[in-house]
């Protein structure tokens, strides 16, 4: 089968995508919370673990105060190195409840707080972390321009902002099945056509890193030096 989008113009390639609001995703990954770990956990660790292993890197030599955005249930925590400053947030608080647990099972001495917070709206000071992770969140909130410019803003200028995340491809059968399943959206909680310029700008972006990852390449890492 050859699907391509070969010759399509901006309006054929135009589809319907549901719109994400706060509520959709917190009733989503109410229903994740319990199955998130078993059905995700595997096919998200390479990223996950990319990611982790960016930040142990990087922190170094830029900082050891780091934000988690997106914390679901902890799957990360357990790798970063224990002499950083972790603090992770996210929206869903039946997430939050299992990342707890792990934290208080493995005594996870790294992480100093789990809060229950808006990625779009955080209550923290601007410039108060050294580095800023997302990991397969970009695509969950209702705007990634609004988190990436919010994760900006709490992360000091010449400090990292890490994402790892699906990026749409841009034609064959994985496009297309991409691009037929954006309607569910509000279902699944997260947009499956989400593309890389949904996130940032790359024109202004000063973009350090792209890594693909495993499985199938299915996932990236980006890391963006913070302009503040």
């Amino acid at each position: 089968m050859n699907i391509s989008t070969f010759g399509l113009s901006e309006n054929e390639r135009a589809h319907p995508r549901a719109a994400l609001d706060a509520d959709s995703v917190r009733d989503a990954y109410r229903r994740w919370a319990g199955v998130y770990d078993l059905v995700f956990g595997g096919v998200s660790g390479f990223g996950r673990r990319a990611a982790v292993d960016a930040v142990n890197r990087l922190g170094q030599t830029a900082g050891r105060r780091v934000l988690e955005v997106g914390v679901g249930t902890g799957l990360a925590l357990p790798h970063y190195r224990r002499d950083l400053e972790v603090v992770g947030i996210d929206l869903s608080r039946e997430m939050l409840l299992k990342a707890r647990e792990r934290v208080e099972a493995e005594r996870l001495s790294a992480v100093n707080g789990l809060l229950e917070m808006d990625a779009e709206n955080m209550a923290f000071g601007t410039a108060s972390f050294d580095i800023a992770v997302a990991m397969f969140t970009a695509s969950v909130v209702p705007d990634a321009r609004k988190l990436f410019a919010e994760m900006s803003r709490v992360v000091r200028p010449g400090g990292h902002l890490l994402f790892v995340n699906h990026f749409a491809a841009d034609d064959g059968l994985r496009w297309w099945v991409e691009r037929t399943t954006a309607p569910l959206a509000r279902v699944l909680g997260w947009h499956p056509d989400f593309r890389l310029e949904d996130l940032l700008d790359k024109g202004t972006t000063r973009i350090e890193r792209m890594q693909n990852c495993p499985p199938l390449s299915l996932f990236t890492l980006v890391e963006v030096r913070n302009a503040g």
